[in-house]
C-alpha cells in the first residue's frame, strides 16, 4: 500500500525510496529475530500491543494527510507541489516507519524464519541466503505494484480521478489503521 500511494503521488523512481525503507525495516524484523526479540515480543503482550497501537497511528496520520491534501488544491496545483516535495529521505523514512510498527510484519518474519533454518547447519549463512531472498523478492513485488501504480496514476494525471484515487488510497491507509486498532492478536 504504501509503495503505491508513494507512486501515484510521487512517481514511480520517488516510490523507491519508500520501498528501500521497507526492505530496511525486513533487514531489521531478521535482526531482531536472530537475537530472539520476536520470541520476546509473542510473550510481552504488552510490548506488542504498544508497537501495534503506535503502527495504527501511523497509518491513521498517514491516510488523513493524504486525504486532506486533495482537498486544498486543486489536482494540478496539488501534483506540482507533490512532485516539488518529494524528499527521497522523507519517503524512505515513511516505508521504514510504516514496516517497523507493523506488528504482523514481525510476527510473520518470526514465524516464517525458524522453518527454514536447518540447526545441524551454521546460522549465519542460512539467515544471509533468507534475507537476500525476502528483500530481492519483496522489492520485485513491490517496484511492480509501484510501477503499475504510476503508470495508472500518469493516464489520470491532472484530473478530479487522480484526486480521488488518492482519497482512496488515503482511505485504504486509515482503514487498515482502525482495522489494527481493532485487532486483539
Amino acid at each position: 500500500m504504501c509503495s503505491t500511494a508513494q507512486s501515484t503521488r510521487y512517481g514511480f523512481r520517488s516510490s523507491l525510496a519508500g520501498i528501500s525503507g521497507i526492505q530496511v525495516g525486513n533487514l531489521i524484523f531478521f535482526v531482531w529475530i536472530a537475537f530472539g526479540l520476536g520470541e520476546l515480543l509473542a510473550k510481552a503482550t504488552r510490548a506488542f500491543t504498544i508497537l501495534r497501537f503506535l503502527g495504527a497511528l501511523y497509518l491513521l496520520y498517514l491516510g488523513g494527510r493524504i486525504i486532506f491534501s486533495t482537498f486544498r488544491r486543486t489536482a494540478a496545483e496539488s501534483e506540482d507541489a507533490n512532485l516539488a516535495s518529494a524528499n527521497h529521505r522523507n519517503l524512505f523514512l515513511q516505508g521504514l516507519l510504516i514496516q517497523i510498527t507493523n506488528p504482523k510484519a514481525l510476527l510473520f518474519v518470526s514465524a516464517l524464519l525458524p522453518q527454514f533454518i536447518d540447526p545441524r547447519n551454521a546460522a549465519p549463512p542460512q539467515l544471509a541466503i533468507l534475507v537476500l531472498t525476502t528483500i530481492v523478492v519483496d522489492s520485485a513485488v513491490l517496484s511492480s505494484y509501484a510501477l503499475l501504480a504510476a503508470r495508472g496514476a500518469q493516464s489520470f494525471h491532472n484530473s478530479r480521478v487522480a484526486a480521488w484515487m488518492n482519497r482512496m488510497l488515503g482511505a485504504a491507509l486509515v482503514f487498515f489503521g482502525f482495522r489494527l486498532l481493532a485487532s486483539r492478536k
